[in-house]
C-alpha cells in the first residue's frame, strides 16, 4: 500500500501541474498577437499534453501491476487463514470486500500529490512565462480535475481490488486450507535429455519463474532511475531548473521505493530457502547468488531500456515543441551522464540488495521456521 501510494501521489503531481495550467491557459488565446506568442502557446500546451500522457499512462500502469501483485501476494501467503474463513461460512464476495482499502491507498496518495501540485503551482506558473513572453495567467480552481484525479482512481480501483480479489479467491476450499494456491504451476524448462541443472543453477531459475511480478518491479525501478536521472542532466537548455529538479525527485523516489519494496519481497519470500540452504551448508555468497543474483540482468535491462526511452522522448519533444522555432535548442546523448547514472544506480542497486540478503542471512533456521507452516 505504500507502494502505491507514492506511485499515485507522482503521477497525480505531475498531471495536476501540466493539466490545470492547460485548461487555464485556454483564457489567454484570444489575446495572442503575434506569430512567436502562437508558436510558444502551442508548444507550453503541447509539453503538457505529452509530459501528462506518458507521466500519467506509464504509472497508472505500474499501480495495477502493482496491486494485482500484491493482492495475490496476500491471499498466497495467507491461503489457510482465507481457506478456514470460506469454511466457516464467508464468501468470496465477503472476504475480497476487505481490499477496498487498497482504493483507500489510491486516494491518499492522490489526494497528497493533488495537494503539493497546488502548492508550488504560483511557482510553476511563474516559471512557464520566465521570460513574460505571454500574458500573465491567473490560477483557477478546476473541480472537473479535482474528481478526475481523486476521486475516479480511489473509486476505480476501489473496485478493481475488490473485483481481483474475488477472482483470486474463486478456487476450491479444499485447494486453500491445503496450502495450494490455485492457479498454473510454473512450467520447468526443457531440459536435453542427459543433461542436469546444478541445483543452485535450477533454484534460481525456478525463483524467476515464481515470482515473475518481482522481475518487472527490479526493472521497473531501474527504468525509472536511467529515464529521470538523465532526462533531468539533459534539461539544460530545453526546459527550466525547476523542471529538471522535480524529475529528478520523481525518479528517485520512484527508483528507490520500488527497490525497497521488491527486494524486500524477494528476501523475504525466500527467507526458508536462505535459513535452510545456510543450515546445509551453504555459503552466504551461494545463497545470495542463487536468490538475488537472477534478477540482476533485468535491472540492467531496465535501465538500458529507461536510458533509450528518456533519449527518444526527449528527442521526440525537441522535435514536435520548438519545431520551426528559430535557434532552438539541439538534443544529443550525454555519454558522461549515461555512465554516472550507471555507476550510481550499480551502486543503489547492489548495496540494497545487499543489505536485505545479509538481514535475512542472520537469521536461524528456528527463527524462520517459527511461524509454524
Amino acid at each position: 500500500m505504500a507502494g502505491i501510494f507514492v506511485v499515485c501521489a507522482c503521477a497525480v503531481f505531475v498531471c495536476t501541474l501540466f493539466l490545470n495550467y492547460n485548461l487555464d491557459m485556454v483564457r489567454i488565446r484570444p489575446l495572442l498577437a503575434t506569430e512567436i506568442m502562437e508558436r510558444l502557446y502551442e508548444a507550453l500546451v503541447m509539453t503538457g499534453k505529452v509530459v501528462c500522457a506518458v507521466t500519467g499512462g506509464c504509472l497508472f500502469l505500474t499501480t495495477v501491476v502493482l496491486l494485482c501483485f500484491y493482492i495475490r501476494h496476500y491471499i498466497d501467503a495467507h491461503r489457510r487463514e482465507l481457506g478456514i474463513l470460506k469454511a466457516l461460512g464467508y464468501s468470496s464476495l465477503q472476504i475480497a470486500a476487505g481490499f477496498w482499502k487498497f482504493g483507500l491507498s489510491v486516494l491518499l496518495g492522490c489526494g497528497l500529490g493533488y495537494g503539493l501540485a497546488h502548492g508550488i503551482m504560483p511557482w510553476f506558473y511563474a516559471v512557464q512565462n520566465e521570460d513574460h513572453l505571454l500574458p500573465e495567467i491567473g490560477i483557477r480552481f478546476h473541480p472537473v480535475l479535482l474528481l478526475a484525479l481523486v476521486a475516479a482512481p480511489a473509486l476505480a480501483f476501489a473496485l478493481l481490488s475488490v473485483g481481483y480479489g474475488y477472482r483470486k479467491l474463486g478456487c476450491p476450499v479444499l485447494t486453500l486450507l491445503r496450502g495450494a494456491f490455485a492457479g498454473k504451476l510454473p512450467r520447468s524448462g526443457k531440459e536435453r535429455p542427459g543433461k542436469e541443472r546444478p541445483f543452485l543453477a535450477e533454484l534460481q531459475r525456478s525463483i524467476l519463474r515464481q515470482r515473475k511480478t518481482l522481475v518487472f518491479f527490479m526493472a521497473f525501478s531501474a527504468f525509472c532511475f536511467g529515464a529521470m536521472v538523465q532526462m533531468s542532466a539533459s534539461m539544460d537548455g530545453l526546459s527550466s531548473a525547476m523542471m529538471a529538479v522535480m524529475m529528478l525527485l520523481i525518479g528517485l523516489i520512484l527508483a528507490v521505493v520500488t527497490l525497497f519494496l521488491a527486494a524486500t519481497t524477494v528476501v523475504r519470500s525466500n527467507s526458508k530457502n536462505i535459513a535452510v540452504m545456510g543450515a546445509f551448508g551453504y555459503s552466504f555468497r551461494e545463497c545470495r547468488r542463487a536468490v538475488l543474483t537472477g534478477y540482476r540482468p533485468f535491472a540492467w535491462l531496465g535501465f538500458l531500456v529507461g536510458t533509450a526511452y528518456q533519449y527518444i522522448l526527449l528527442k521526440v519533444m525537441v522535435s514536435v515543441v520548438f519545431a520551426g522555432v528559430e535557434g532552438a535548442p539541439e538534443y544529443k546523448f550525454d555519454v558522461p551522464v549515461f555512465l554516472v547514472t550507471l555507476a550510481a544506480f550499480g551502486i543503489l542497486y547492489e548495496l540494497v540488495l545487499y543489505g536485505y540478503a545479509r538481514k535475512i542471512g542472520r537469521m536461524s533456521v528456528k527463527e524462520v521456521m517459527g511461524d509454524g507452516e
